[in-house]
């Protein structure tokens, strides 16, 4: 195996269902990078205050201190200039923008160490359209809310392919639709 010296980054993903390890697990990869004596910098979201305010804990009592962020963009505005490694908790929290913000860091050469939910809580990544593997929520009601609180008449999951991003937006940037009918249709085909 060739090591790579020099300021490549790249982005470690712990995901599984609620009390899988994911935690445990990012707690232990950022021990031994600070074993390591590498810079580390740990954020989770603010909303998640279960067990102490400024540190995550592992449901089996495992714990490291943290810093608090409510979205995303906090973590770059938040980090310094000389960490190294960045762990993220809880990051299905942080919204679609922690992808971006993942990526940002990766890209100035920091491991960034991320752990969250791969499914919703009734484990559906299967895409309902084809059968694929979901990694999308589509939103089926109208609504330019961030949260809109509904089950599946309002949601489902889908895959890369079948996703709609905003098919809200989509609809209203498309204008109305015009259908046209030739004469023969409307007149029975003579």
């Amino acid at each position: 195996m060739d090591i790579v010296k020099g300021n490549m980054g790249w982005i470690e993903v712990v995901v599984g269902p609620m009390f899988s390890g994911k935690s445990e697990e990012l707690i232990r990869r950022l021990r031994r990078a600070e074993i390591a004596r590498q810079r580390v910098q740990i954020f989770k979201p603010a909303i998640d205050s279960r067990y102490t305010a400024n540190e995550i804990v592992s449901h089996s009592g495992l714990g490291i201190p943290s810093d608090n962020v409510s979205k995303a963009s906090e973590i770059l505005e938040k980090l310094q200039a000389r960490t190294e490694v960045v762990g993220i908790d809880e990051a299905q929290f942080l919204g679609d923008e922690v992808v971006e913000v993942c990526t940002k860091l990766a890209n100035l050469g920091k491991r960034v160490i991320v752990a969250g939910l791969d499914t919703d809580y009734r484990g559906r990544p299967i895409c309902v359209r084809c059968g694929n593997p979901a990694v999308h929520t589509q939103r089926l009601v109208d609504s330019e809310e961030l949260i809109v609180v509904g089950a599946t008449e309002m949601y489902e999951a889908r895959c890369r392919r079948c996703f709609e991003p905003n098919p809200a937006q989509a609809r209203k940037e498309a204008g109305p639709v015009i259908v046209a009918r030739s004469r023969g249709a409307a007149s029975g085909g003579a």
